[in-house]
C-alpha cells in the first residue's frame, strides 16, 4: 500500500517505472469497476486550480482536444478567484448537475471536496484524482499522477551533486530550503522526499541551513505564488547572509526558482559562483535559465503524458472496464486509492537536448 504523508503517515519509496506505463511492480488494475459504462458524448469534467503554473494552462487546453477527440464532450473548469477552493468546489457541483460520467480533478485544496466527490458517486459518476490526491474522502475511483516522491529525491540530489560540482573546495554548503504551498498535498511529498536526501546531510554537518528553517511549516510558499517566495529569499538573505556566501536553495518548481534567482541577484549573491537552485515543471521561462547555468536543474512531468494517461482511463471507464494502473495504491487518509505513477525525469544543461528530444518547443530553446 502506497501512503502519502497526513499527519503522522509515512511516505513509502516507489521504484521509478518507465514513461510507457511499463513497471516492474503491480500492474493489477482496480476493483472499482463500471459494467455499465457509459456512451460517446458524454460529459467529462476535469476541474483545474488556478492558472498559477503554465502546466496547469496546458493541462486545460490539452485535456479539451483529447477528450474531443475520443469522442466526449468536455467541461474543462479553471477556478481563478480569491476563494479558489470555494469557486472550484462550486464548479465541480455545477458538473455533477450536468451528469457528468467522470470528475478529473486537479485539486486546489484536496481535503474540501468530500461533498461533491460524494455527490459524483451518488451520481454514478467516477472520480479520478489528477496530479494531487483527493484526502480524506472514499470516493476516489483512481489517482494519476508522477511520482512526486521521486521528484523530491531528485531535487535533494540535484542539489547536492550541483554543490559538489560547483564549489569543489567546499568542505560544508550553506543551503536555504523551500516548499510549495500547504492546501497542495503533493508539496509535502516533494519535501519529505528532497529531506530523505538532504535531512543526513544536515545532521552530519555538511549541509547548514543558515536561517535553521528547516520544518515545512517555515518554508511553505503560500499559493505557490513567485512573489511571496522572493519575499522570503529577500528578507532570508538579508538577515542571515550578510557576510555569509549561500552555496544552494532547494526550490520545489521552476516558478519559485525564478523568483529565488532574482533574489538572490538582487542581493549581489550570484557571484562569484552562481548558487545551485533546483526547480521542476519544465517551465520554458526556466529553460534559458538551465543553459546558461543560472538556474542548476528541473524536473520533466510531460503534461501531454500525464493528460493521456487520465484519458486513457476515461476510455476504459467508458467501455465497462477497470482502469488500469502500475503502482501500489495511494492512501489518502480514507482509502487505499488505485494509483497509475508516471517518472519523472531530472535534467540539467548536460542532459537537455535528450530529456526534450521529443518536444520541439522546449527543444529550441535548449539550442537557442
Amino acid at each position: 500500500m502506497r501512503k502519502l504523508v497526513f499527519g503522522s503517515v509515512a511516505v513509502a519509496a516507489v521504484t521509478l517505472m518507465a514513461l510507457s506505463g511499463c513497471s516492474t511492480r503491480s500492474t493489477d488494475t482496480s476493483s472499482s469497476g463500471d459494467a455499465a459504462g457509459f456512451k460517446e458524448g458524454s460529459i467529462i469534467g476535469v476541474a483545474l486550480p488556478d492558472k498559477t503554473s503554465e502546466n496547469w494552462v496546458l493541462a486545460g487546453k490539452l485535456f479539451e482536444e483529447a477528450i474531443t477527440k475520443a469522442g466526449y464532450t468536455p467541461d474543462i473548469q479553471y477556478a481563478p478567484s480569491a476563494n479558489v477552493a470555494a469557486e472550484q468546489a462550486s464548479q465541480i457541483s455545477a458538473m455533477n448537475t450536468k451528469g457528468a460520467k467522470v470528475l478529473i480533478i486537479g485539486a486546489f485544496d484536496g481535503k474540501q471536496l468530500g461533498t461533491q466527490v460524494k455527490d459524483a458517486h451518488d451520481n454514478g459518476a467516477k472520480v479520478i484524482a489528477y496530479d494531487r490526491i483527493i484526502q480524506d474522502s472514499p470516493n476516489v475511483d483512481y489517482y494519476v499522477a508522477y511520482d512526486n516522491e521521486k521528484v523530491g529525491e531528485l531535487q535533494g540530489q540535484a542539489l547536492l551533486d550541483g554543490m559538489k560540482s560547483r564549489f569543489p573546495d567546499a568542505k560544508t554548503y550553506n543551503i536555504e530550503l523551500f516548499s510549495g504551498a500547504s492546501t497542495d498535498p503533493n508539496a509535502k511529498v516533494f519535501f519529505d522526499g528532497a529531506m530523505k536526501i538532504l535531512q543526513p546531510k544536515i545532521d552530519d554537518g555538511t549541509l547548514k541551513v543558515v536561517s535553521g528553517q528547516t520544518a515545512i511549516a517555515q518554508t511553505q510558499t503560500t499559493g505557490w505564488l513567485a512573489a511571496n517566495a522572493q519575499t522570503r529569499m529577500d528578507t532570508l538573505l538579508a538577515g542571515n547572509y550578510s557576510k555569509t556566501e549561500i552555496n544552494g536553495v532547494l526550490s520545489p518548481n521552476d516558478t519559485l526558482a525564478r523568483a529565488i534567482l532574482t533574489s538572490i541577484k538582487s542581493a549581489g549573491k550570484n557571484t562569484p559562483v552562481q548558487p545551485v537552485v533546483t526547480g521542476q515543471d519544465s517551465e520554458a521561462a526556466s529553460i534559458p535559465l538551465i543553459m546558461s547555468g543560472e538556474q542548476y536543474s528541473t524536473i520533466n512531468k510531460d503534461t501531454s503524458a500525464l493528460v493521456d494517461q487520465a484519458v486513457a482511463m476515461v476510455k476504459e471507464i467508458a467501455a465497462g472496464k477497470d482502469a488500469t494502473v502500475n503502482s501500489d495504491p495511494t492512501n489518502n487518509g480514507s482509502v487505499d486509492v488505485p494509483t497509475y505513477y508516471l517518472a519523472p525525469v531530472l535534467v540539467t544543461k548536460d542532459n537537455a537536448a535528450d530529456a526534450y528530444k521529443n518536444n520541439p518547443t522546449l527543444l529550441a530553446l535548449v539550442n537557442k
